[in-house]
């Protein structure tokens, strides 16, 4: 959740910069391009050595299949990936972790849309209500609009109902949200932290807007492994994440599960192979964001973009996206989390881009995978980590002042 209002973020950058150093210098691809600055974690976060080492430790020691076998390496592949399922839980604070399932999936994307396919049909009947984010990733729209248009040819009429947002803050509006809720709502889809305004959308106000039986899916793919994740404290029934975003190997990601609020959950279908080195990747990655802490990385990228924030607030040229309340240093509402998404106001945001790589930042210019929006409405997004430095957000803001 978004607590901090006026915090000294100058402060925890100047606070924290001797914990920081060492842990920058672990991740060997940012090491070994001291020139460039990537600016695009929310796409995909680099890998600490400790990662790479436990894939290569595992791809050359034991790798073999999973839950197939009975002899030691088959034995050991299994075990690694039982023992992945715990520590998925104990990562985000599961405290029932006898009744909750974790289930891998090859990233957030598809975790949502299992949930979409495999559980929410069941719960459902006709005239039935479902409440979802127009204006968040695809990922968190397209497959419930799919779960309506399966439904619809079965005969089964569903209606989904827009998760209003509020101007002022940009989080996720409450007092529209209670007009929306009727007796008819089944479900409801809302994201952690918001993939191009960078705001934390409070989910614990949708759950005491909606009651305490109407199950939430929680897109986590931007929150966790950014900041402290808490499913006792966001009591949501879903938390669906990428590894690849939180330090791990690309094509892992992780469906957590409740299992108290509707049917069980269970992904259809034969279950192959899961990917063994990914979910081994996701153990080591949790295990480095636990003793890196969540709360100092947070701390951290909060930090880098109000400083970002800051100093785009003070040049004409730019308009920064999302709520405005949020770029005053002063702050009554939250500062971004890591990411930040603004447009020049006289240069495209592609053009924009391939100006910034050729100051040596890499950045992402488009329209970031929002539903809602044309493919032409594009802008450039800055999205922060651990790895990150003041000195790129320094250099970055002399290249765009340069711009003016």
């Amino acid at each position: 959740m978004a607590h901090e209002t006026g915090h000294d973020t100058e402060g925890d950058l100047k606070e924290l910069a001797e914990w920081q150093r060492p842990l920058r210098a672990q991740f060997p691809q940012i090491a070994a391009h001291p020139e460039s600055a990537y600016l695009d974690s929310a796409a995909t976060a680099q890998k600490p050595r400790a990662v790479l080492d436990a894939a290569h430790t595992y791809l050359t020691t034991s790798n073999a299949n999973a839950g197939r076998g009975s002899y030691p390496w088959a034995n050991h592949t299994t075990a690694l990936v039982e023992g992945a399922r715990d520590r998925v839980k104990r990562f985000l604070g599961d405290p029932e972790p006898e009744r909750s399932a974790v289930h891998f999936t090859s990233g957030a994307s598809e975790g949502l849309r299992t949930v979409a396919r495999d559980w929410l049909p069941e719960l459902l009947r006709d005239g039935d209500e479902i409440v979802v984010p127009f204006a968040d990733h695809q990922a968190n729209l397209a497959p419930w609009r799919e779960t309506e248009r399966l439904l619809a040819r079965q005969g089964v009429r569903i209606h989904l109902r827009e998760l209003p947002y509020q101007a002022s803050s940009g989080d996720y509006d409450p007092e529209a949200l209670a007009r929306v809720v009727g007796p008819r709502t089944r479900f409801v889809a809302a994201t952690h932290v918001h993939h191009v305004y960078g705001a934390d959308m409070n989910v614990h106000r949708v759950r005491a807007v909606v009651g305490p039986d109407v199950p939430i899916c929680l897109d986590a793919a931007q929150s966790v492994g950014h900041l402290p994740v808490s499913v006792a404290e966001l009591d949501v029934d879903f938390v669906v994440f990428s590894g690849h975003k939180a330090l791990a190997l690309p094509g892992t990601g992780a469906i957590w599960t409740r299992g108290r609020r509707g049917p069980e959950f269970r992904p259809g279908g034969w279950e192959g192979t899961p990917n063994t080195a990914g979910v081994v990747s996701l153990t080591a990655a949790l295990d480095w964001l636990e003793e890196a802490g969540t709360d100092r990385i947070e701390r951290w990228t909060v930090a880098l973009a109000a400083r970002l924030t800051d100093g785009l607030a003070r040049m004409d040229a730019y308009e920064v996206l999302g709520c405005r309340s949020s770029l005053d240093a002063a702050s009554t509402v939250q500062r971004r989390r890591h990411i930040v998404t603004f447009r020049h106001r006289g240069i495209g945001s592609q053009d924009l881009g391939f100006i910034l790589y050729s100051h040596g930042f890499m950045v992402r210019s488009d329209s970031h995978c929002q539903a809602g929006t044309d493919p032409e409405d594009g802008s450039v997004r800055i999205s922060l980590h651990v790895y990150n430095a003041p000195e790129e957000i320094d250099g970055l803001l002399a290249t765009l002042a340069s711009l003016q």
